[in-house]
């Protein structure tokens, strides 16, 4: 099996974006500076292989502030953002705790409150139960937000209180999907507001262009990343619609389909904003024990956004 030749397209960019290396960042600078344990609120981005590192080196996860124990340590909210009665349910318990919450989740959070004022029902477009999405729904009074998953729910969608219209989107969804939706909601309200600049971020638009570049040349197409992450499942979806029908996902518990790579001549390979790219190498290690292997690496735009981290860690 060994001498059967595999060629690999290496999706760029692919991987970490600039939200979750500042996230992971605060906790690690965190623990440096409180000491352990630290707090997070959720996990801090969704990726096991993150969270356990985290956890080895002084993280303790918790859903809910009541689980901990100990309210002098420092709690960190996650990259997804959270509620605004997260951090006055911390304030209340006297607690320290360090917003991780990605920038461009923190931007619409501010658009959303910005539109309320301004006298506007609000569309979030999002999938359910994501903590991104309850984290947004969270920024307002109950029932200012509605949230629409689908071109149906769109489709079906009335605006009962009469008021003005605007809409606003989780940032890591397949940006066709809300393009879809967004001219639903456009034709049924032709006066609906729409974002200033897109809500989707740029590493989830960069990804899934990188995908769609070469999926179609593609025999399977692998996403390594975890099942709770929006954005990884995402990018499944854009290479099986790209053109590549035999896309998967590899987490943490997947086994690789070696009986299906043997039939083919091409793989694409990414990973999701939260994956870090040892899981990358180390599936590629496993293919070549397998396989000669080419790899051409296709990158589509260079990317170079950081965020910076808040200043009392520093």
């Amino acid at each position: 099996m060994k001498n059967k030749e595999l060629k690999i397209l290496l999706s760029a960019p692919r991987g970490f974006c600039a939200g979750v290396e500042r996230a992971i960042e605060i906790v690690e600078k965190s623990i440096q500076k409180f000491g352990a344990p630290v707090y997070v609120r959720h996990e801090i981005v969704h990726n096991k292989y993150v969270v356990d590192d985290l956890k080895n080196k002084g993280a303790i996860f918790v859903e809910e502030l009541e689980e901990i124990k100990d309210k002098s340590r420092p709690v960190i909210f996650s990259a997804h953002g959270v509620p605004k009665k997260i951090p006055e349910d911390a304030k209340n318990y006297k607690m320290t705790y360090v917003d991780a919450t990605c920038p461009l989740v923190s931007k619409v959070h501010r658009e959303a409150e910005n539109l309320n004022k301004a006298g506007y029902h609000i569309i979030l477009i999002g999938h359910q139960n994501h903590p991104e999405v309850i984290g947004t729904m969270g920024q307002l009074n109950e029932g200012s937000i509605d949230l629409i998953q689908n071109e149906v729910d769109a489709a079906n969608y009335k605006n009962k209180e009469d008021k003005k219209l605007a809409y606003i989107t989780q940032t890591t969804l397949s940006v066709d999907d809300t393009k879809e939706i967004i001219k639903i909601l456009k034709t049924n309200f032709p006066n609906i507001k729409e974002p200033m600049k897109e809500d989707i971020c740029y590493a989830t638009t960069n990804r899934q262009m990188a995908v769609k570049n070469i999926a179609k040349n593609c025999d399977m197409f692998f996403v390594i990343g975890s099942r709770n992450s929006s954005n990884s499942v995402r990018l499944v979806e854009v290479a099986k619609k790209s053109g590549c029908e035999n896309s998967q996902l590899i987490h943490s518990e997947s086994s690789i389909p070696y009986d299906q790579i043997k039939n083919c001549n091409t793989i694409g390979i990414s990973s999701g904003a939260s994956a870090p790219e040892i899981l990358v190498e180390n599936f590629i290690n496993d293919l070549k024990n397998k396989f000669s292997i080419s790899i051409d690496e296709v990158e589509i735009i260079k990317e170079d956004v950081v965020f910076k981290v808040p200043n009392k860690l520093n």
